[in-house]
């Protein structure tokens, strides 16, 4: 195995108030640890990938940033354990 460290990378779902989806997308694309924002239809409103050099910073992320904002009213988190991207 290679000396590469290894990153932690999350899915987050999140419903947010109706109509607060646009901003709540821009305040949350401006974590830096952020690295796709999207705005879908469906159960949920948002869908994040957010990635950081430890699963304690994903959880810390998701406590004290993205569930304290006032527009989010749910969040899920996927821990990925496997990735493949098409390039």
């Amino acid at each position: 195995m290679g000396m590469a460290m290894a990153k932690s990378s999350a899915i987050i779902l999140i419903q947010t108030e109706i109509g607060a989806e646009a901003k709540v997308l821009d305040e949350l694309f401006k974590i830096p640890e952020v690295k796709e924002a999207y705005v879908v239809y469906g159960t949920y409103d948002i869908v994040l990938k957010i990635e950081a050099e430890a699963l304690e910073k994903i959880r810390e992320i998701v406590t004290n940033k993205i569930r304290k904002y006032p527009d989010i009213r749910t969040t899920v988190t996927m821990i990925i354990v496997e990735e493949k991207v098409r390039q």
